[in-house]
């Protein structure tokens, strides 16, 4: 008997994507002294998602090999109409468990930065920079000497945006934009942030880039020194100086 776990990895990775699905059981089903003859799973929704145990039954089938799940009772038997409707009713019951907890995740996360003014991490957008935004609400991170950072229009980048916003406003084309913008020798965001864009070598303003641009950003920098993205914030951990 052996037992095979695959911590950290989604239902929804196929079997074979899986490291010790697919390197060890999967790889050890053609052996005949591979020591076991079935798999047994404790539950259907921590190995399976949707039609993903219909994919794998031909090949656990080739090498007689049962699957036994508690709901079923027991062996599944792949010939029978009745498990084969169960498995499919389980198949949809984990995708759809999935399905929650992204949207449930995903609405918690638009909340924080809403409601709670938080920023949730990656590289500030063009036109922004991160600023301090003082020490953290939470006391156990604020012992942990970590502080709140938050989106703050860049002097120097966010005059571009908001031009950018205006001549798309006055119905200039993006090509146009990007055009223009090289013309007048106005670095790019990987050029005005070579720290965080070593691995790209272009140096020049794309349709691309303008569309993306226009496409993440509600409104362009606000006069006032805010915009809609100003108020978030993320957590940062300052270093003590002993």
């Amino acid at each position: 008997m052996a037992e095979y776990f695959d911590a950290g990895c989604s239902r929804r990775l196929p079997w074979r994507d899986r490291p010790e699905a697919a390197a060890a059981l999967l790889a050890a089903l053609p052996d005949p002294d591979r020591g076991f003859d079935a798999i047994v799973v404790g539950e259907y929704k921590r190995a399976f998602a949707a039609n993903q145990f219909e994919q794998l039954t031909p090949t656990l089938t080739r090498y007689g090999v049962q699957v036994w799940l508690p709901e079923a009772g027991g062996p599944v038997e792949a010939g029978c109409p009745l498990h084969r409707m169960l498995m499919t009713v389980l198949g949809a019951q984990s995708q759809r468990e999935v399905l929650r907890a992204r949207h449930r995740t995903l609405a918690a996360m638009r909340a924080q930065v809403r409601m709670q003014g938080r920023y949730l991490g990656g590289r500030p957008p063009y036109g922004y920079r991160l600023v301090d935004a003082g020490p953290h609400p939470n006391r156990t991170h604020a012992a942990w000497c970590r502080r709140l950072q938050r989106l703050d229009p860049d002097p120097v980048t966010a005059p571009h945006v908001k031009w950018i916003f205006a001549k798309r406003l006055a119905c200039r084309s993006a090509a146009g934009i990007a055009r223009e913008l090289n013309e007048r020798g106005v670095p790019c965001p990987s050029a005005a942030d070579p720290g965080r864009n070593r691995h790209r070598s272009d140096r020049t303003w794309s349709l691309r880039t303008i569309v993306e641009i226009l496409r993440i950003r509600d409104t362009p920098v606000e006069e006032s020194g805010t915009a809609s993205r100003a108020v978030t914030c993320r957590t940062r951990k300052h270093r003590v100086a002993s």
